[in-house]
């Protein structure tokens, strides 16, 4: 299995960056799969076509930089997952311009900054990305997301999130389907918190990364229409 981890740079709490933390995460937690990582800084933001076609799964992690990613960079992504790459999509790469694309709708949502305990309740526990999890996730601290998240209706909401603070809940962990192509967005991976150390998050992304592996291979991008964004 090929992985490709691609973050923007910003000050986090991981010494090699989150891009760095969950490649050595899911190098530790995976058998049989080649992690590599890239950054918006990159040559071609690191997802030149050479890139993407060795790439079975692309884990995309943002934060506030999602407009600085170039068009075409965006449609060269939307274009490999319709293929059959697999995308999981995390924090705010939610509003990543390749994620609306797919979407097709503007993935906004209600938010607070980090300072409050967070319950992430799993919901369809049949799902393979939950397997192994458990019934919840308690973060004694991240950043608020709560709803109204503007998404098309999911094929399955695994997770939803509840805040104390002002009550609020988010569907916190959702899948996709995208021409032959797996999506799972989850909000969790605050950078100035370890979020990616919780062993029950760790859980969650090598789950949501083997779940989203093209079983039946790419196919030929000329039997999908271009799908630009409404």
């Amino acid at each position: 299995m090929r992985v490709l981890v691609w973050a923007e740079n910003c000050e986090s709490i991981y010494p090699d960056g989150v891009h760095g933390a969950l490649a050595s995460t899911l190098s530790e937690d995976l058998s049989e799969v080649r992690v590599a990582t890239a950054t918006l800084e990159d040559p071609g933001c690191g997802l030149d076509d050479s890139a993407l076609e060795q790439t079975d799964v692309l884990v995309w992690w943002a934060h506030v930089r999602n407009e600085e990613v170039p068009d075409d960079v965006a449609q060269r992504v939307h274009d490999r997952v319709l293929r059959g790459m697999g995308l999981i999509v995390l924090h705010s790469g939610g509003e990543a311009k390749v994620f609306r694309r797919l979407m097709g709708t503007s993935c906004t949502w209600g938010w607070r900054e980090p300072g409050e305990r967070e319950l992430i309740w799993t919901v369809c526990p049949s799902h393979p990305i939950a397997q192994g999890v458990g019934d919840v996730i308690e973060l004694s601290e991240h950043q608020m997301y709560g709803e109204y998240f503007d998404i098309p209706r999911p094929d399955d909401i695994i997770f939803i999130s509840s805040s104390p603070g002002g009550g609020e809940v988010f569907r916190s962990g959702c899948t996709f389907t995208r021409g032959n192509g797996r999506i799972f967005y989850f909000s969790a991976g605050h950078e100035t918190l370890p979020i990616f150390h919780h062993p029950q998050i760790r859980k969650v992304m090598a789950n949501a990364v083997s779940w989203a592996y093209p079983v039946n291979g790419f196919v030929d991008a000329r039997r999908f229409r271009r799908m630009d964004p409404v």
